[in-house]
């Protein structure tokens, strides 16, 4: 295949220099045009909400005061940041069982990043402990478990709510992205009551 031919296809014309030079410029036109409306149709398309991680303190510590309602980040004995947080819909207590609506109090991990959580981004609390299991075994009830810290409500409802989750800790997603850099996997957590 000669290069006439991969301009005009399988059909030998005969061209003349002027007009092969033609035939190339409309092909590197059309070509462009085709590359700038494949650029626009995909800035057309609505991008999906990403994450992008800023480089923040790192904490080494979560503590949660349920009554309270605030989130603090710790480096050793300073507070880095504090966030007002929305928790189960049955706040008060203890978590005994699934479904209970409580958020767990005592002394857990970070044990896993999500970052295609339901509810933008969410990190993962070690509940259940082996205490927290023993307890439930004792009662007859499983313990439940996926208690995360995770970003704001997707339902117009949960939004006007002072507590909606089915135990976990909630903030805004803008907050969430905040905690998100500033949290590595494996820190404590202590959820107070």
């Amino acid at each position: 295949m000669n290069e006439r031919t991969w301009l005009l296809g399988e059909a030998e014309l005969p061209l003349d220099d002027d007009d092969l030079a033609v035939e190339r410029k409309l092909w590197t036109r059309r070509s462009a045009l085709a590359l700038t409306a494949g650029f626009l149709a995909l800035g057309s398309v609505p991008a999906r909400a990403s994450y992008v991680p800023t480089l923040a303190p790192r904490a080494n510590h979560i503590v949660v005061s349920k009554s309270k309602r605030v989130l603090a980040l710790m480096s050793g004995a300073e507070t880095l940041k504090r966030y007002k947080v929305h928790l189960g819909f049955t706040p008060r207590g203890h978590k005994q069982q699934s479904g209970d609506g409580r958020t767990p109090e005592g002394r857990y991990y970070i044990d896993r990043r999500n970052p295609r959580s339901e509810f933008y981004l969410s990190l993962g609390v070690s509940y259940p402990n082996a205490l927290d299991v023993a307890r439930a075994r004792a009662l007859g009830v499983k313990p439940g478990g996926d208690i995360f810290i995770h970003g704001g409500p997707r339902r117009t409802a949960d939004r006007r709510k002072t507590d909606w989750t089915a135990g976990c800790i909630a903030v805004s997603d803008a907050e969430m992205e905040e905690i998100w850099s500033m949290v590595p996997t494996g820190i404590p957590i202590t959820i107070l009551a």
